[in-house]
């Protein structure tokens, strides 16, 4: 499909909404089951819908989706290769440090791998991968207020180890 706009003067760059959000990331995977038993069971959000045993739609507090998963296109497929393009990983804003904490208690519990855990200033972050190889960042943000700023008032990130004994000693 392709639009134009002749005659018009040109126009400022387009420059995205600040209430803008991510609403929903639909992921290709293997099998179904397998899948819904990661996102479902173990990171645990919510099924809201079921197309039979090609596709659902999971979320958090009764939105529609946040995630879903399909086999439409990938059904008993193999994860992409690495050193390929395609998606880093999907993150799920948790509210506050004890959700997080919780998030990090579920996963030692069943024994889920890790693949790191970052405190970058402005928020904290619980890295792993779904069974498909997806990348997963389950991660809080610090208040604003908080955000490391340098003398120009810039945003200063880093990436710091992140006391996960700290974090799970906040489990409640």
């Amino acid at each position: 499909m392709s639009l134009t706009l002749e005659g018009k003067a040109p126009i400022a760059p387009y420059v995205m909404p600040a209430g803008a959000r991510i609403g929903h990331v639909h992921l290709k995977v293997a099998e179904l089951e397998r899948s819904l038993r990661f996102w479902r069971d173990l990171i645990g959000l919510e099924v809201q819908q079921r197309i039979g045993d090609q596709a659902v739609f999971l979320s958090a507090g009764g939105y529609h989706h946040h995630i879903a998963l399909n086999t439409w296109e990938s059904a008993g497929g193999s994860p992409p290769a690495a050193r390929t393009t395609g998606l880093y990983h999907v993150a799920l804003l948790l509210p506050d440090r004890p959700a997080l904490a919780r998030a990090l208690r579920q996963l030692v519990q069943a024994g889920w791998p890790l693949e790191g855990a970052s405190d970058h200033g402005v928020s904290e972050a619980l890295y792993l991968r779904d069974p498909d190889g997806n990348g997963v960042e389950l991660y809080r943000d610090r208040p604003q207020a908080e955000w490391p700023r340098g003398a120009d008032g810039a945003l200063t990130m880093c990436t710091k180890r992140l006391d996960l004994k700290a974090l799970l000693a906040e489990a409640v």
